[in-house]
């Protein structure tokens, strides 16, 4: 009887083994933009494929929209291990203290995708993610979100136009003298906060991709846009090292090719996104949109390249230098 009894606790507790083996392994990605963005696509896009590569041995839970954390409690969340993995801008990594991802947030310092590929495709890119490892954090690549442009409610056709305005920003000491070098007053806030401040004044405008601005609804608190492309928003996909490094190997390999798909998919969307969201913008009529001339343009550029010499100390000029290189870029050729 005893025996029996036995047989029967051991044949019940590896049943219960077995089941608890077949659990996923659940990999919470926790991001502060919309779904419909070009993040958000690749997100669910990664979600998908990690499904199909792991055969359902890993199931990616995609939170959107800062609905798990605010943009300034998700990068503790991750080094705690409380989420796994995040695709915070690249000017996040600054206050972390790896200030050199900050090289990203200059003004005009890339002309175009093929010039930023260069970087973050490049051996700039592997060396910046690297530096996160002591942080606890591996880096799995760089997503595009696109090329900024400033609005607000008053017309913008030269750094003069904005002067005075308070312009949203997020934290970074680069993008903060960026403001300051064209009169404007940098004020830090959330990104899910935006909307609300502009529409009740708290500040007088942004800088932001067109997707982020439309998807968002700025657009509908903002009279003007011009297309400056003065800048560069881009993140990086990171997750728990622990975490990672915990894994299988089979599981871990499956899980990087369904990143490098992911990252494949998320930058070839982005700049069609762009002009997706800006043709919107246009047809919703809430919006007055300009393109500068190449004269306009270029005063923009004048008045901000004071920030790359500016902000040496703090990123790094071997790391500027070496950006520069790469994409071709000559300060001095105005």
């Amino acid at each position: 009887m005893k025996i029996s009894k036995l047989l029967i606790g051991l044949f019940a507790g590896a049943i219960s083994l077995a089941a608890y083996a077949q659990q996923p392994i659940v990999i919470k990605f926790s991001h502060v933009v919309a779904n419909d963005t070009p993040k958000g696509k690749a997100a669910e896009m990664f979600a998908k494929k990690a499904a199909e590569l792991t055969k359902g041995k890993v199931k990616v839970e995609v939170y959107a929209n800062s609905t798990l954390y605010k943009d300034k409690e998700e990068m503790e969340a991750l080094q705690l291990g409380a989420v796994q993995m995040l695709a915070p801008s690249l000017a996040k990594f600054g206050p972390l203290g790896v200030k050199e991802f900050e090289v990203f947030d200059l003004p005009f310092i890339f002309s175009d995708y093929d010039a930023l590929r260069r970087v973050t495709n490049g051996a700039v890119g592997k060396q910046l993610l690297a530096k996160l490892e002591p942080k606890g954090i591996r880096g799995l690549g760089y997503w595009d979100n696109g090329f900024k442009s400033f609005s607000l409610n008053s017309p913008i056709k030269s750094p003069a136009d904005l002067k005075g305005k308070k312009l949203r920003i997020q934290s970074s000491k680069v993008l903060e003298e960026e403001i300051r070098s064209v009169g404007g007053l940098p004020q830090v806030m959330a990104f899910s906060e935006v909307y609300q401040a502009l529409q009740t004044g708290v500040v007088d405008g942004t800088e932001n991709p067109i997707s982020n601005l439309y998807t968002q609804k700025m657009h509908e608190v903002q009279k003007h846009l011009t297309i400056t492309d003065h800048g560069y928003l881009g993140y990086a996909v990171i997750v728990n090292k622990k975490f990672w490094d915990g894994l299988p190997a089979d599981v871990r390999a499956q899980l990087e090719d369904a990143m490098e798909q992911a990252t494949r998919y998320a930058n070839q969307i982005a700049k069609v996104e762009n002009e997706a969201s800006l043709e919107a913008v246009k047809k919703s009529g809430k919006t007055t949109v300009y393109v500068p001339t190449k004269e306009e343009r270029l005063a923009f550029k004048k008045a901000m390249m004071p920030v790359h010499q500016k902000m040496e100390g703090r990123i790094g000029k071997e790391v500027i230098q070496n950006v520069y290189k790469d994409t071709g870029f000559k300060p001095d050729a105005l």
